[in-house]
């Protein structure tokens, strides 16, 4: 006899499994623990099959053959529902986990964690050159070969190193598509050692005192943005990254106790970093601050003052005063002030590595906190930004102390 709704609700769990038929080969099926599931027993190709329709009470009866009906419809045309149940679940998630929607997904998953600038340049490299040509494939689908594919468009392109960054960045996409179920492996990993490796490359960079007295004659005649000529003469004097000095905050800078606080959220390393200011640090943010103290921004940009200055500014007004790409950049500053506080200066390489914002670790293997040796690194940086002074003054330059064989 066909069910009801009252034969549902009546239905108790026993301790075999429980099949209350309805007909047409819809059945309810009870489990042992009180679960009651929608079934339909059919044939297809002589051999017979099960179809989950779903469980109760979520579907009721009347849904439950509503159901039945279009798996018979199927079955009339000839197409095993099974099947054709199978391939729409796949479709859907299809449409649902690409690698496009899960790298995004794991985008905003870790912006937080990233300084601004790193979470832009991270959207654009995979944006750019991972969603055209596997943004659209279902992530549980792609293999090692497509992805070397997609790589090697990268490399054609003449930027190996890019190719081999936007593999690190696969491989952390795969790995929290695993994490999260929608993937059963990273094939990234498999790629290791499939690219060339790139020759080292550093970022170009005076070191040489009699090349640095020149440059910042050049800085201080430097007749474009006001703003720019500002960033460009500190830069040597905190020799700190790019990125963190267009970002550098008012709110931030102590001018009565000659500090700048960096947030953990800005730093590479993301642990907060002190960097005390020389004299003429200053002397250069108090004549900056009636133009841009009333904003966010000790650098903003020349368009907007609630954005920081372009990535661009510093560079460009380099090439400008007439270096090329292959002499010096915004990052260079850092291996100038490394290089002659190691070598002319004769200052403790732990000093400078702190101060450049390396890992320093202590005896015991702990990394210092960020006021370590701070007295002895306000010290070196008053001492840099005097010497500094004597190079532009045309003071007797101290060679590098030359190397004997022995």
């Amino acid at each position: 006899m066909a069910l009801n709704d009252m034969k549902i609700r009546k239905a108790q769990a026993t301790e075999k499994p429980l099949k209350l038929f309805d007909g047409d080969g819809l059945f309810l099926f009870v489990t042992p623990k009180g679960g009651k599931l929608w079934r339909l027993k059919y044939r297809f190709d002589g051999k017979e099959k099960l179809l989950s329709l779903g469980t109760y009470p979520e579907i009721g009866l009347a849904d439950a053959r509503e159901r039945k009906d279009e798996a018979r419809k199927l079955l009339a045309q000839g197409r095993d529902p099974g099947i054709v149940r199978k391939a729409q679940k796949q479709a859907e998630t299809s449409e649902t986990e690409t690698f496009e929607v899960i790298a995004r997904e794991w985008h905003a998953k870790f912006t937080p964690t990233w300084t601004p600038g790193h979470s832009t340049k991270i959207l654009n490299a995979i944006t750019r050159d991972l969603f055209p040509w596997i943004g659209a494939r279902p992530i549980k689908d792609l293999k090692a070969p497509e992805l070397l594919t997609t790589l090697r468009r990268i490399e054609s392109r003449g930027t190996l190193e890019t190719a081999h960054r936007v593999r690190g960045l696969m491989g952390q996409i795969f790995r929290y598509a695993v994490a999260t179920g929608r993937a059963e492996r990273d094939p990234a990993a498999d790629l290791r050692g499939a690219l060339p490796q790139p020759g080292e490359k550093h970022h170009a960079a005076i070191t040489d005192p009699k090349e640095v007295a020149p440059l910042l004659r050049a800085i201080d005649g430097y007749t474009g943005h006001f703003v720019v000529k500002c960033a460009l003469r500190i830069a040597p004097l905190v020799f700190v990254r790019p990125g963190e000095l267009r970002h550098a905050e008012w709110a931030e800078i102590n001018l009565d106790e000659a500090t700048w606080n960096i947030p953990g959220e800005k730093m590479k390393m993301k642990e907060p970093h002190l960097v005390p200011l020389c004299c003429q640090a200053v002397e250069i943010l108090k004549d900056l601050h009636p133009l841009t103290g009333s904003g966010r921004y000790v650098f903003p940009s020349a368009r907007s003052l609630a954005r920081p200055m372009s990535e661009n500014a510093i560079l460009a007004a380099l090439r400008r005063m007439g270096y090329s790409k292959n002499e010096m950049t915004g990052h260079g500053f850092r291996a100038m002030a490394r290089t002659i506080l190691d070598e002319v200066l004769q200052v403790r390489p732990d000093f400078i590595e702190h101060q450049l914002a390396h890992a320093v670790r202590d005896p015991n293997g702990r990394a210092y906190n960020r006021t370590a040796h701070l007295s002895e690194r306000k010290k070196m940086m008053q001492t840099w930004a005097d010497y500094l002074d004597g190079l532009k003054a045309g003071a007797k330059i101290i060679p590098f102390p030359v190397q004997v064989d022995r």
